[in-house]
């Protein structure tokens, strides 16, 4: 006040008009406090980052870290001078009312807005903070903190309206009432987002790290992101798919962390045999077909108990047809599960099984049903690779054939029986 005084008398004893010297008081008394507010944050922020900065030091916590990181302190150093100059504006413009009433509104709004700075730096703080903590570095706390801040902003801008028009706040949300519809439509996606990330969170629907495939929107890789409108997937060809949080509750999608939380990963692929290359095997073929290690001593006692029952049943041998019989694709199925069960790949807890589909225009499919023991993509590919190269190998020792579709190779010998009978 003194201070102030002797600016305004000097002024008034240079010759100055009382007027002009009320103004050039007022400018440079605001000029004055804005350079101290400048220094007096300048040298709080310093401090305070430094106080923060040695107490994370000694802490074991990385809480504090985090704070420090998203700038907690630095925020927080801001509301000391805005409390100082809060304090002396009504004595830089004790000679204009009207300007002091409206820099203390600009200032209380500032205020408001320094407030969302300090809550969204501290919430921020806290999302990377539970991101670390095991039981929740997989959960959607992005959408949580976003629903945070959307309402602090949502108080603080109504706040904020309620200072400049000068209506009661509780008057001002009585007001926006009417317009609740008009609210809801404008925040649709974001109120479906907050439900569904709800939803997602609690079901246990999806987690970060999760590998998911959404045909729908083309994503086949690892969820990244998780947050209040969309859901972001790292797709295996490193592109990133985004994908609305609400359609993980309305839509269909396929979450295969079952399979990696399991055991092993499920192999299930076929071969198809053509039909007219099945038959039943002659005695000759049977022996033929013993020198096979994996079978042998299936071959053996089947044989034998084949034979037993045809002979106490006084069956017709004649025929192939009458009686018991051994067929090459079921000797062939054996050897497929045979192999399977001994193949250092396969997870021999898990279930293991080879299995007759029904005929197709493409012949008879044979399926393999099992699990390899490593999950990882590359040696998961190599290893059922490595057991159908076998198998698709081993299909003409069983007299045996697999379906393809004609190719011009197909129709070479055709096209020869043609050109000689020509001829």
């Amino acid at each position: 006040m003194g201070f102030k005084s002797f600016l305004y008398d000097y002024l008034i004893a240079s010759g100055m008009s009382v007027t002009a010297a009320q103004y050039l008081n007022a400018a440079l008394l605001t000029v004055g406090l804005l350079i101290i507010a400048i220094i007096i944050d300048l040298i709080i922020k310093k401090i305070i980052i430094q106080l923060f900065a040695q107490f994370a030091s000694r802490t074991k916590t990385n809480f504090d870290d985090l704070l420090i990181k998203n700038k907690v302190p630095r925020n927080i150093a801001h509301i000391i001078p805005l409390i100082i100059v809060l304090e002396l504006i009504p004595t830089v413009y004790l000679d204009f009312p009207y300007f002091e009433n409206m820099v203390f509104k600009g200032l209380q709004v500032f205020g408001i807005i320094l407030a969302l700075w300090v809550a969204r730096s501290l919430l921020n703080a806290l999302r990377d903070y539970f991101k670390i903590l095991p039981n929740l570095k997989d959960k959607p706390i992005d959408s949580y903190i976003q629903v945070f801040m959307i309402f602090a902003w949502i108080v603080g801008i109504l706040s904020a309206f309620a200072i400049i028009t000068g209506i009661e706040f509780i008057k001002f949300l009585t007001g926006l009432g009417a317009a609740s519809a008009v609210i809801l439509l404008i925040f649709k996606d974001t109120i479906l987002g907050f439900v569904a990330s709800i939803q997602v969170s609690i079901n246990d629907m999806v987690r970060i790290g999760d590998w998911i495939t959404f045909e729908k929107y083309g994503a086949d890789g690892d969820v990244i992101e998780i947050n209040l409108s969309t859901v972001k997937v790292q797709n295996f060809d490193l592109t990133i798919t985004t994908i609305p949080t609400y359609a993980l509750i309305s839509d269909s999608f396929k979450n295969w962390r079952g399979m990696t939380d399991s055991d092993g990963r499920r192999i299930k692929r076929s071969l198809s045999i053509k039909l007219d290359s099945i038959t039943y095997l002659s005695t000759d073929q049977v022996n033929n077909l013993k020198s096979i290690q994996l079978i042998s001593d299936y071959l053996e006692t089947r044989q034998n108990d084949i034979e037993e029952y045809n002979l106490s049943n006084n069956i017709n041998k004649d025929l192939l047809l009458n009686g018991r019989n051994l067929t090459n694709i079921g000797v062939f199925r054996k050897y497929m599960q045979t192999y399977i069960d001994n193949h250092s790949g396969v997870n021999k807890d898990m279930m293991i099984m080879v299995r007759q589909l029904a005929p197709t225009s493409q012949g008879i499919p044979i399926e393999i049903y099992a699990f390899s023991s490593d999950k990882r993509w590359k040696n998961y590919e190599y290893i059922m690779a490595d057991i159908f190269d076998h198998l698709i190998a081993a299909v003409p020792y069983f007299d045996l054939e697999i379906f393809e579709l004609p190719n011009n190779s197909s129709f070479k010998g055709i096209k020869k029986e043609l050109v000689s009978k020509d001829d």
